[in-house]
């Protein structure tokens, strides 16, 4: 299948298969994307429209840009073929996840002035209530969490 996928311009695979993905990350599944840097804008969209189907607004901005932030990282520095995505909800928190083949843990960059680069982690820990790596059997996984106030239910 990646294979497959890998043929597919960021075009074609948001047509053929961006609700297959956004069904699978709203189930909470892993989805995976060729690792390129022109894919980072499908994935974005991805999960806006999970948070969206989850009714998370308020997570809305907040999970699109540390999301995108972590697959840039993810294309920009692991080197592997894919990038895995996934979407976790626990009471009072929704975490996202972005994991690649790479078990070099982030660190954070001091950015030099006028370089758009280098300040993804420092926005991530900025916004995310908490964020954190953690190294899988294969490569590791990259998360941050955001609070959810958890609507009072009617009885």
């Amino acid at each position: 299948m990646l294979e497959s996928l890998e043929r597919l311009t960021p075009e074609e695979l948001e047509a053929q298969h961006f609700d297959r993905l956004c069904a699978g990350l709203a189930a909470e599944q892993e989805v995976f994307l060729p690792s390129r840097p022109e894919l980072v804008g499908l994935a974005r969209r991805v999960v806006l429209t999970v948070l969206q189907s989850l009714q998370l607004h308020q997570q809305l901005e907040a999970g699109e840009l540390l999301g995108g932030e972590l697959l840039a990282n993810a294309v920009r520095h692991a080197g592997g073929r894919t990038i895995g995505l996934r979407l976790t909800r626990a009471p009072g928190r929704v975490r996202i996840e972005v994991r690649d083949s790479s078990r070099a843990l982030p660190c954070r960059i001091v950015a030099e002035p006028g370089n758009e680069n280098g300040y993804g982690l420092v926005l991530v820990e900025a916004v995310a209530e908490r964020w954190g790596a953690d190294l899988l059997p294969r490569g590791k996984g990259v998360w941050f969490e955001l609070k959810v106030r958890e609507r009072a239910t009617q009885g």
